[in-house]
């Protein structure tokens, strides 16, 4: 194992990203009566963890767990799945921006409309409207590049003094920062003392991002989820139980670009 393998497999994920495409096998489970599909992976790693996305269900098991203890954990868990799939449905799929004028997403938590123009590469901002100007506006793949550059360049820009400020309450200095482009594993604190956190937080209201960052910050003193840990992020943002649950909701209506 690499050096950077090594230290992935000792971070710390504010919440399980989904299989990759293709590591996954779909499998069937009966659950209150119900044939529930969903992605299932086994890998290092000594629980079994369940989540539901826009995707559906997704399952990772540990390398050895008989798949009896498996059938079981979801059976016991039967209720919880089957009312997050109820919701999930409810809400729908993400919007897709496909990178035309007139599109909205959210910035910061609040809609912005683009307007994609003919001219030299360039973006502008004023108020809730982005341009986006691409010599070729009709390349759509062009535009949403440009986009994506954009928003990643405000992410980092509000994300990094506030990983500052949060380390310095701990009495440590700005944590190293980067960012991914993972849509629910919004934020990563690894062995090293790097933060890793998604740049779709640009999408969200600034202070659910800030819960996601004091979460993080906090891993810098507990690398675990231990009663100190979670005692540590109660200091550090009191309403993190909210907010967690607000970023939860707010996942299912993220744009996909």
């Amino acid at each position: 194992m690499d050096r950077d393998a090594a230290e992935t497999a000792r971070q710390l994920a504010l919440f399980d990203e989904p299989p990759p495409e293709g590591a996954a096998l779909l499998r069937r489970v009966l659950l209150g009566g119900r044939a529930v599909e969903f992605r299932f992976a086994r890998r290092r790693r000594r629980t079994i963890g369940i989540r539901v996305s826009e995707s559906g269900l997704s399952v990772a098991a540990p390398l050895r767990a008989p798949w009896r203890e498996i059938e079981g954990f979801l059976r016991e868990k039967e209720r919880w799945i089957l009312a997050k799939l109820d919701a999930q449905a409810a809400v729908g799929a993400p919007p897709v921006i496909f990178g035309e004028s007139g599109e909205s997403l959210p910035l910061f938590g609040n809609e912005i409309t683009l307007a994609v123009m003919a001219g030299p590469r360039a973006t502008r901002f004023c108020a809730s409207r982005l341009v986006l100007q691409v010599p070729e506006p009709h390349r759509r793949g062009v535009v949403r590049q440009v986009l994506i550059a954009w928003l990643k360049a405000r992410a980092l820009e509000a994300l990094a003094p506030r990983a500052a400020h949060y380390a310095a309450r701990v009495s440590l200095p700005a944590p190293p920062l980067a960012l991914s482009g993972a849509r629910s594993q919004w934020g990563v604190c690894m062995a090293s003392g790097r933060v890793r956190l998604s740049w779709r937080l640009v999408h969200l209201a600034p202070e659910l991002a800030d819960y996601v960052i004091a979460h993080e910050v906090a891993h810098l003193v507990e690398l675990n989820h231990s009663a100190r840990f979670w005692a540590l992020v109660e200091w550090l943002y009191p309403h993190w139980r909210e907010a967690r649950s607000r970023i939860e909701r707010a996942a299912a209506t993220i744009p996909r670009l």
